[in-house]
């Protein structure tokens, strides 16, 4: 597909059904939010599915019986190839090629999605993102190490997007970012709906917000974070975005410094609660994962399943609950045999 044919259909469809609005419920947001709709999620899904796998869902024993969305099976490892895709299927991409900034997963999709379709990428990580996260980027796009943190590397390739004319993909804060990872819903609802209550790693936000937006209201959504990277409850504390700090072995994947200006306020819409779990607790559940059911799970992808093993988010008798496992991009060395 050409870039012309993608920016054509970009106009034709997404362009001009996801707008900024009014909040569905004022009364829980006094501000205006991206609206995706259900139609809209549809209809990326038709350009994006023959890029993807339908990841499957399976039925666990966690304190009760959850329905596992196993994303981690996702082409490049994790969820982050359904937002890469929708970017850069649906916008213009220019000669130069795209740039991102990623803690990891979302640096291997776009490097994946612009490998698969033909697109020069540079993608920019900090220091701490896992070797392993690492060496498939470098299997696929140029790469640049730079920095301690998210931030850093988010800042090095905003300078090589405006020195190169490179287009940039955000790992969370984009439109047609949180429309691709909407798309989770809408197979999540497929495979297993009716739900009330669907459990989401939160680190941007894209993913939660595209969930979110799918779901709207439909079904209970809870963010879950480590408790030493809590952006998403800082800035519901606050009201507003704020940094946060980033201490969790979790910090490749869910530490950016503060979630996304277009994520909070879908958050704000129809997330109802965000609960917080330590690492002690993200280690037991990428054990539990590992040790019951032999699902290969990075520490960011456990975060769901520790909430419910320690009691953070505690089910009703008879609640019908989802959790997403989001990505395994990590050495098997991490896993506990």
């Amino acid at each position: 597909m050409t870039g012309d044919m993608r920016a054509s259909e970009h106009r034709l469809s997404v362009g001009t059904a996801i707008e900024a609005g009014p909040s569905p419920d004022p009364a829980r947001d006094q501000g205006q939010h991206l609206v995706i709709t259900r139609k809209d999620v549809h209809r990326a899904y038709a350009t994006i599915g023959q890029y993807l796998r339908r990841t499957p869902v399976i039925q666990l024993d966690l304190a009760g019986p959850v329905t596992l969305k196993l994303e981690q099976l996702q082409c490049a490892g994790s969820f982050k190839a359904r937002g890469a895709f929708t970017n850069l299927l649906l916008r213009d991409v220019p000669a130069a090629g795209v740039a991102a900034a990623s803690g990891g997963n979302h640096g291997v999709a776009v490097a994946y999605a612009a490998h698969r379709l033909g697109i020069p990428a540079r993608i920019f990580v900090p220091t701490v993102s896992s070797p392993a996260k690492i060496e498939r980027i470098r299997q696929l796009a140029d790469l640049v190490v730079t920095g301690d943190r998210y931030a850093d590397a988010l800042e090095a390739a905003q300078q090589w997007i405006a020195a190169s004319g490179a287009m940039s993909v955000h790992a969370f804060d984009g439109q047609e970012t949180i429309l691709g990872q909407a798309t989770l819903a809408l197979e999540l609802d497929d495979q297993a709906g009716p739900l009330d209550t669907v459990l989401v790693p939160v680190g941007g936000g894209g993913l939660i917000a595209g969930i979110a937006s799918y779901f709207a209201g439909a079904a209970r959504i809870i963010g879950v974070e480590p408790d030493g990277a809590p952006t998403l409850a800082r800035a519901r504390a606050a009201g507003a975005p704020v940094d946060a700090p980033a201490g969790s072995i979790a910090v490749d994947a869910l530490a950016p410094r503060r979630v996304g200006e277009m994520v909070f306020p879908i958050t704000r819409a129809y997330v109802e609660d965000v609960v917080l779990v330590d690492d002690n607790a993200i280690r037991s559940a990428q054990r539990t994962l590992w040790q019951t059911a032999r699902i290969a799970a990075e520490p960011a992808a456990s975060v769901g399943v520790a909430a419910l093993l320690t009691g953070a988010y505690q089910p009703a008798p008879g609640e019908r609950v989802a959790v997403i496992i989001t990505g395994a991009n990590m050495s098997p060395s991490q896993l506990d045999s």
